[in-house]
């Protein structure tokens, strides 16, 4: 019985699981915005590529 109540009050290992759930959080949020945005991000990254290309075809050799 004493065993069990020190389990309960020691708190060693409370900082642990708050740290991996906090990181869970933050990759499944990462995630989620990154399969929901990506369509965005390929527009984006085409319309640099065609502007960066536009701008270095106009400048002088």
């Amino acid at each position: 019985m004493d065993f069990l109540r020190n389990c309960l009050r020691d708190e060693c290992g409370q900082d642990i699981v708050e740290y991996a759930l906090l990181l869970a959080f933050v990759v499944v949020t990462a995630a989620a915005l990154f399969w929901a945005g990506g369509g965005h991000i390929e527009t984006i990254w085409t319309a640099t590529t065609n502007n960066l290309s536009s701008a270095t075809s106009v400048l002088p050799h």
